[in-house]
């Protein structure tokens, strides 16, 4: 796949380069219009086959089989599934609802799946545990990352190092006053995480930003973020908002994902 792959087809972050891991892009696989072409979403209405394909292209990059890639049901909660070796390990699509990850076993590549969100990875420092973790505003302001954090150190990860992978940006994410009353209810010194839109009673929400702030509040003092905004790079990423602003229609959806185990 490696040989077959377009460049560019999945980001990685330095911080995270001694493990196996990857901020996938829609490049690379083998879905038509409109989920051209890696969709990775099991909810769409892209062919199953498709479907298989391309998630089965993410695990051979990851080195693991396709059915060791393991997603959840994402409901923006901050609900985390721990994986150790004597958890009972579920079929691909019937994932539990949650959306968080950790493991400490490295047969095991943990997914979550994005068309805005920010999916964050992270790993401990000698790579023997991982997480993965499907931040949107909902989540991250209910405590995902937090939470994730939480089970790593449960599986006895110290410190940690954490990527927000490519998401909204502020500039593309205006958001009414409800959303911002609710951000600031939770965290009140986020306010300025938020700019004033053009748009009367409207802001601009810095997502990407809010996430690295709840993580280094957590104590993490190695975070990075790929920088990458869903909606405007048409060529290399799905994006809900560009979908909704366009009058909607379907949607493939792109998958980042991690491998425990340093890279051989």
């Amino acid at each position: 796949m490696a040989d077959q792959a377009p460049r560019g087809w999945v980001l990685q972050a330095d911080s995270l380069a001694f493990l196996r891991h990857g901020f996938f892009t829609r490049l690379g696989g083998v879905s038509p219009s409109p989920f051209n072409s890696l969709n990775c979403s099991l909810a769409s209405a892209d062919r199953p086959e498709n479907i298989a394909e391309n998630r089965g292209r993410v695990a051979r990059f990851l080195g693991v089989e396709a059915p060791s890639l393991l997603g959840l049901t994402q409901t923006h909660s901050a609900d985390v599934v721990t994986l150790t070796h004597g958890t009972p390990v579920w079929q691909t699509g019937r994932g539990p609802k949650a959306d968080a990850l950790v493991t400490d076993r490295d047969d095991l590549a943990l997914g979550v799946i994005t068309a805005d969100c920010g999916p964050v990875l992270f790993a401990s420092p000698d790579g023997h545990v991982v997480g993965a973790a499907h931040a949107g505003w909902r989540g991250a302001v209910g405590g995902v990352l937090e939470a994730t954090l939480s089970a790593m150190a449960a599986l006895g990860a110290g410190d940690v190092v954490a990527s927000v992978g490519p998401c909204i940006r502020q500039e593309s994410y205006e958001v009414g006053p409800e959303m911002r009353e609710a951000v600031l209810d939770t965290s009140p010194e986020a306010a300025h995480f938020f700019l004033a839109a053009l748009r009367d009673g409207h802001f601009l929400f810095d997502m990407p930003g809010y996430c690295l702030h709840r993580l280094r509040r957590a104590g993490l003092r190695h975070v990075s973020a790929v920088g990458l905004d869903t909606r405007f790079d048409v060529r290399r990423f799905f994006s809900h908002r560009r979908r909704t602003l366009a009058g909607g229609g379907a949607i493939g959806h792109q998958i980042s994902a991690i491998r425990a185990g340093a890279r051989t």
